[in-house]
């Protein structure tokens, strides 16, 4: 590999790492804000554990996608879930930020970065449906467990991303057991 090549992969890590301090609407348990960086860690680690129980599919294909599919939130952040809008084009912002964070990369990484967002972004795979519908699991769930600050609406998970949960009995089953875990933290006495 050229030094060339090596630096343009460089620079783009070194600019992905803004991930680590892009914030979003969930907190840890401790109530700490969450970094999409740390979202887009537990929603591949729940992918990995999962990997086994999903038939016929691409198990690095779907680590690639719920790796890939916030990267763009480096470069102008993440809209809330409780803030995006359905007339908001999010996917067309995140898929220019993408392709300004890879503008340093080889032409060869930087069209295989763009084409797994295309593919996110459409759901036009079996993983990338399951990634899409691992994405709200993973968001649903760190909202019950985390340490919200007050007037956190809870209740928004409910109805969250179901179409996204319910595109397979798996995550459907999955999604039980989180509305679950709100319903719970919904009972619990504010701190």
């Amino acid at each position: 590999m050229d030094t060339a090549r090596l630096e343009g992969i460089t620079a783009f890590i070194q600019s992905a790492e803004a991930l680590k301090d892009t914030l979003r609407s969930g907190h840890s348990a401790k109530g700490r804000p969450e970094s999409t960086a740390e979202h887009s860690w537990r929603l591949c680690l729940l992918a990995l554990v999962l990997a086994e129980e999903f038939t016929g599919i691409d198990r690095l294909r779907l680590l690639e996608l719920c790796i890939l599919h916030d990267l763009g939130e480096a470069v102008s952040g993440d809209i809330p879930a409780t803030e995006q809008c359905p007339d908001a084009d999010k996917a067309a912002r995140e898929r220019a930020d993408l392709e300004a964070l890879a503008a340093p990369l080889p032409p060869d990484i930087r069209a295989r970065l763009l084409a797994l967002q295309d593919e996110y972004d459409a759901a036009a795979t079996p993983e990338a449906v399951l990634a899409k519908g691992l994405d709200k699991i993973e968001t649903v769930l760190q909202h019950a467990k985390g340490a919200n600050p007050p007037g956190f609406d809870l209740g928004f998970n409910l109805p969250y991303g179901r179409a996204r949960t319910d595109a397979h009995p798996l995550l459907a089953a999955l999604r039980a057991i989180a509305d679950r875990e709100t319903r719970a933290a919904m009972a619990r006495p504010a701190p």
